[in-house]
């Protein structure tokens, strides 16, 4: 019989799938002896179970009603009693941390009577007791009865005006809460058509639901999607024994890191309010105070606190997140788990921990995310002297700079249509997470670094200032006012995340401290983040078995990769050096020619173009191995577009114009009307898979001579300097051997010829084919007797093993991920079964059929994390990607070979 509740006692940090993140590490510290009150978790099976069924399998709520009994036994207590009640907090916890994203639900177990009961409890403080039902009422109506928020907020700040100026909850009497508890009884019975259960079970069961359910609500929804987290893994329901922080001012509650989440500096870190429930903090209801100040308002507290945090650091050897509430001067641990962090943090942690002996090498290296690698390149406000219209909380790092929205559906609404905004709240809620990921940056007038919007943007990466409490909102007019200024929906404003400053207008940026300490700026390479960044890279490149070449097109473009650690140019594309005004006329005139003499004085004009270009390349990349694709877009990319230029024509034709107008460029009529034909004579249906590639080199094959003539010029010139070139010639879109075997037929004597002319011989000149075809990969062990290496394209693979146009994708992908019809973008992560098996098929009989080919990859795909480990999985040589991937792919590589030698040693 499946066991679907756990006592606290009966767990362990290591049942995470089972008891979720928060129940595991309920478990583990109650078992450690820490303050954590008694509870019991109803597992993520009975979640699954649930959804599946509709309903709680009836064992569920036969243990849940067991292990209630216990704890009813252990607190002396029974739930909902009218004379001495047992409250308990119904609280979601899945196995990866989703802040805010589902359901609590606290206070459980107060009715008309038990609210009596709970004042008798507290020496007669009816207030405290009232304040704790009013807000279970709020509380169970919004998540278990889907009530509006709204409705039960209004009532609450009308409440609030009632008496007095900026009057604050805690002002509220015992009167005041008695008549908004008959003001929140009747919102419940208008919204729902039922009175609010007075049945402490009823209460219970329908909790229990609800915290199921929201598995499955919008915003967990859209956080799993945008975190890559699986549908399939549930919510486990822990069921605790209240505590309570709204007992007056010797009670509080708070959350606290052992670590600067945002920085990573090792400080105690986070926020605590007095005479309040946990709820308060996340919500951003009021303003909290910093942690440090704990110690002046409550020494023992504060003293007990940091005893707990050290003890879980060094237990989780990570830092941890924890909440915690003080009731009447005794602290309790409501939770803790390893903390989310900002990526200039984790560099920085690990890097401490790495010092402190807490973590090794390697778990060091498996700390950094590299996804995230690219956020520590981020700008920096370049303020010099304007003056900020208000300041908050450096709530996460970076800086943010777009249009003013304050719906999350008007930031989501806009964002698609391509506009840069910022959302601008009083607080977030988890309601508001679709249009938070859609935003360039985060600003709230309230909350703290803790807030919803605080720990949400941090996780995302989002540049974010909260409880700039100078600005106010008015949410009607769509404005907002700070020192004097109103700033309307629409206009720019400009964040900083790093100094919680907030700018009206778009201000400069300035680079980053990476970027400053890799141009050599002193100050910034005596930064700690600089230093990890360093040393934990040094460890990826020892660890690593994948080399990391970039993609790259131009002297400048090869330099800057080099500085990035590239190895190489695994993907050199000639075609970007057919652009330029000089250049697209001597291409236009080889493909207007009408004889072989035509042609050839085309070629003789691109020539010296193409060998200067390839002279800086093999100089900026002097010793590794360069990677040049021969031409591989259709002809037609040279010409203006056919629709506008026919449409010229015939406007200047009917207006008796001399010249047509594209779009930069003044044509004679005469002259765009050859242009025209020769255009309409090479229109294809579909160009992707007409004359383009190899297809090309066979109809014109001067073209890939004249390319690799400059290419070996090139290289010979840069020999002769004392150089070392060395050349990877690749040939595109091959779909058979045959194909390979003609061009290198006749392109191999044109190489010759001209070292042979030149006087010089090269160490390393190989050829090879880009395997970008389904065919290519199933016949591979053909192609490969042909070819000295093989370079997956993978986006042309993929858009031909899907049967995708990546231009088009953008459509209805969102859709396909929604839905689960694909796991993810195919074009941004290798589709493993379908285009990663081809790959494999490829890599395995290329292998057999030549032992000496060397195989790598030059898609876009080159500079994924994921998909860089599974092409380390693949066995490949090589990955290749944007300049500015290159550290995320070395990063990527050596994480991959240490993920994979632990794999083998468990």
């Amino acid at each position: 019989m499946t066991k679907y509740v756990y006592d606290f006692s009966e767990g362990n940090k290591d049942m995470k799938d089972l008891l979720g993140g928060k129940g595991a590490n309920l478990a583990e510290m109650t078992n450690m002896g820490l303050p954590v009150p008694p509870g019991f978790t109803i597992t993520t099976e009975a979640c699954l179970t649930f959804l599946a069924q509709g309903g709680a399998p009836p064992e569920m709520l036969e243990e849940a009603g067991e292990h209630l009994r216990g704890l009813q036994d252990a607190m002396g207590k029974a739930l909902g009693d009218p004379d001495d009640p047992l409250l308990v907090s119904v609280r979601s916890g899945a196995k990866f941390s989703m802040p805010g994203m589902m359901d609590t639900v606290l206070n459980l177990g107060l009715n008309d009577r038990s609210v009596e009961g709970l004042a008798k409890q507290t020496d007669g403080d009816v207030r405290f007791a009232r304040d704790a039902y009013r807000r279970f009422i709020q509380m169970f109506g919004k998540i278990v009865m889907d009530v509006p928020a709204d409705a039960f907020e209004h009532a609450l700040d009308e409440a609030k005006a009632a008496k007095g100026p900026n009057a604050q909850d805690t002002d509220l009497d015992a009167d005041d809460l008695s008549a908004l508890i008959e003001r929140f009884r009747a919102i419940y019975r208008e919204q729902t058509t039922e009175d609010f259960p007075q049945e402490p079970m009823e209460q219970l069961r329908l909790a229990i639901a609800a915290v199921f359910g929201s598995w499955n609500g919008r915003r967990a929804i859209d956080y799993r999607r945008q975190n890559k987290i699986s549908d399939d893994l549930g919510t486990a329901v822990n069921i605790v024994a209240m505590v309570f922080g709204n007992r007056g001012e010797d009670s509080g509650t708070g959350v606290a890191f052992t670590r600067d989440p945002s920085t990573g500096e090792k400080v105690p870190y986070g926020d605590y309010l007095e005479n309040a429930q946990g709820e308060d903090v996340v919500a951003g209801i009021r303003n909290t105070e910093r942690i440090a100040e704990l110690e002046r308002i409550d020494p023992d507290s504060y003293r007990g606190l940091m005893d707990v945090m050290a003890t879980l650091e060094g237990h989780y050897r990570d830092m941890c997140d924890i909440e915690f509430t003080i009731e009447k001067g005794k602290l309790w641990i409501l939770q803790t788990r390893i903390g989310k962090r900002t990526a200039f943090a984790e560099w920085v942690m690990a890097y401490d921990m790495l010092d402190e002996g807490l973590i090794d090498e390697d778990e060091a290296l498996l700390r950094v995310d590299a996804n995230r690698l690219e956020e520590l390149f981020k700008r920096r406000v370049k303020a010099d002297g304007a003056r900020p219209i208000a300041k908050g909380l450096n709530a996460s790092p970076g800086a943010a700079t777009g249009a003013v929205v304050f719906t999350a559906d008007d930031a989501q609404e806009r964002a698609n249509a391509g506009d840069k905004v910022v959302l601008v709240r009083r607080e977030t809620t988890p309601d508001d997470y679709h249009g938070m990921i859609a935003s360039q940056g985060i600003l709230t007038s309230a909350g703290g670094t803790n807030s919803h919007a605080a720990v949400v943007a941090r996780g995302e990466g989002i540049p974010a200032v909260c409880g700039a409490d100078a600005i106010k909102l008015d949410p009607a007019a769509k404005t907002f006012t700070a020192d004097g200024t109103t700033v309307r929906e629409g206009e720019v404003v400009t964040i900083d995340g790093f100094t919680g400053n907030v700018y009206v207008g778009e201000l400069p940026l300035e680079e980053s401290v990476l970027e400053k300490a890799r141009s050599g700026d002193e100050e910034a390479r005596g930064e700690k983040v600089w230093k990890a960044f360093e040393r934990l890279m040094g460890v990826a490149d020892a660890r690593r078995r994948l080399r990391v070449r970039a993609n790259a097109d131009t002297p400048d473009q090869s330099s800057n990769a080099r500085d990035r650690g590239a190895e190489g140019i695994g993907l050199c594309r000639t075609e970007h050096m057919f652009l330029g005004e000089e250049r697209v006329g001597a291409v236009r005139q080889m493909i207007f020619a009408e004889t072989e003499a035509e042609e050839q004085r085309a070629y003789d004009a691109l020539l010296p173009l193409q060998r200067e270009d390839f002279v800086g390349i093999f100089r900026a990349m002097n010793g590794l191995p360069v990677t040049v694709r021969l031409l591989d877009p259709p002809l037609h990319e040279f010409l203006p577009n056919q629709v506008e230029l026919a449409v010229g024509v015939a406007r200047a034709e009917e207006r008796g114009e001399g010249e047509v107008r594209l779009r930069d460029e003044r044509v004679p009529l005469d002259e765009a009307r050859v242009i025209l034909g020769k255009v309409d004579q090479l229109h294809e249906a579909n160009p992707m898979l007409g004359l383009r590639g190899v297809r090309l080199g066979i109809v014109k094959p001067g073209l890939y001579a004249m390319q690799v003539r400059a290419i070996c010029e090139a290289a010979a010139r840069v020999k002769k300097e004392g150089g070392d070139p060395k050349v990877e010639i690749m040939i595109p879109l091959v779909a058979t051997k045959p194909e390979l075997e003609q061009m290198r037929a006749e392109l191999e004597p044109v190489a010759a010829e001209v070292l042979r002319a030149e006087g010089v011989q090269l160490d390393h000149l190989e050829w090879g084919t880009m395997i970008e075809l389904p065919r290519a990969t199933v016949t591979s062990g053909e192609i490969a007797e042909a070819a000295e290496f093989f370079s997956f394209g993978t986006n042309d693979l993929t858009q031909t093993a899907f049967g995708f146009s990546r231009d088009d994708i953008g459509k209805f992908v969102g859709m396909y991920e929604e839905r689960k019809l694909v796991p993810a973008n195919p074009f941004v992560t290798i589709d493993q079964p379908g285009v990663g098996r081809l790959m494999r098929i490829a890599v395995e009989e290329g292998r057999a059929a030549n032992a000496g080919l060397h195989v790598g990859i030059c898609g876009e795909h080159g500079g994924d994390p994921a998909s860089v480990a599974f092409c380390h999985h693949l066995g490949l040589d090589y990955v290749s990607c944007s300049p500015f991937r290159v550290e995320t792919a070395r990063l990527a590589a050596g994480q991959a070979a240490v993920g994979a030698t632990e794999s083998a040693s468990t």
